[in-house]
């Protein structure tokens, strides 16, 4: 006998068998005859970041619905999923790899929530990534005399304009003859071992052009100002007047006591830059590992 019910009858007899909260509603109709059993020799597993991603064969016979449970070492408790009949994948979210194999049971039902063979699988996870997060950052003090570039513009724009702390100020690269090709940089002589970092600045307040604007930038550290290394590639930055930038965190992995802001290309291609302000700051992070840091 063919039967056609909503799923509101099976969320109540599932709720009261302990199924979390995130079942689809969905319409089936299905047999009340025994339902037919998944072939557990078509049922494949991935291991995925945190995650693991089931997918199955569909039973040829009849059935209504199926049921997926396993037991969640990290929640401690069992977890159902209900999959409809045309379902064939899940993605099971937040595992762990330390857990190794979970263990997953299959089980079809009929329209009258009459359930067939389960079948079993094991599965494990894949490693659950890490995240970071900026805890503080702090402005690093800065003087004049700290700084220096390469082309320097003689008539305007000296580099001490970049600490004033006023928009409506410049520094300048040398626009004047004779000019140099990129790269061009701002250096800075920290005086002090540093790490992890940011940088900031503002370009120039010239809101007749948007040219002369760093538009591709490597990070480069020393210990000596002289041997240099680049640890990152700024690009995609702004060229709008009085436009912002604040980068991305920089974990350099070793200490450091010079800095490079090495220009190699500029909007408009020209062979000079200026900008506004310049600012370095410190940054900590907080690194989590859920293979590792969580407590049982």
């Amino acid at each position: 006998m063919k039967l056609k019910h909503t799923i509101a009858t099976l969320l109540v007899v599932a709720l009261t068998m302990g199924c979390d909260d995130r079942l689809e509603p969905f319409e089936y109709t299905g047999s009340s005859e025994i339902p037919a059993a998944i072939e557990v020799e078509k049922v494949k597993s991935e291991a995925l970041p945190g995650q693991i991603r089931l997918t199955w064969a569909a039973p040829e016979g009849e059935f209504a619905y199926m049921q997926i449970k396993y037991f969640d070492p990290l929640l401690k408790k069992e977890v159902y999923k209900i999959a409809s009949k045309g379902t064939t994948q899940l993605l099971i979210d937040n595992t762990r790899a330390r857990y190794g194999d979970y263990s997953f049971s299959f089980q079809t039902f009929n329209s009258v929530h009459q359930g067939g063979e389960a079948k079993f699988v094991k599965a494990k996870s894949g490693k659950a990534p890490t995240t970071t997060t900026v805890v503080s950052k702090t402005k690093i003090p800065l003087t004049a005399d700290q700084l220096s570039t390469n082309n320097q513009e003689p008539t305007e724009g000296p580099i001490k304009n970049l600490l004033d702390g006023n928009s409506g100020t410049m520094f300048h690269t040398r626009w004047s003859s004779p000019q140099i090709e990129m790269p061009q940089w701002i250096q800075v002589n920290l005086k002090e071992a540093h790490e992890t970092f940011l940088v900031y600045y503002m370009n120039r307040n010239d809101s007749w052009t948007t040219s002369a604007r760093p538009s591709v930038v490597e990070l480069q550290i020393s210990n000596d100002g002289k041997v240099w290394e680049t640890i990152a590639t700024l690009s995609g930055l702004p060229s709008a007047a009085s436009a912002e930038y604040t980068s991305p965190y920089v974990i350099a992995g070793r200490k450091f006591t010079y800095f490079r802001f090495n220009v190699m290309a500029t909007s408009g291609n020209t062979k000079y830059f200026n900008m506004a302000e310049f600012a370095m700051y410190d940054v900590v992070l907080k690194v989590h590992n859920p293979e590792t840091d969580e407590k049982e």
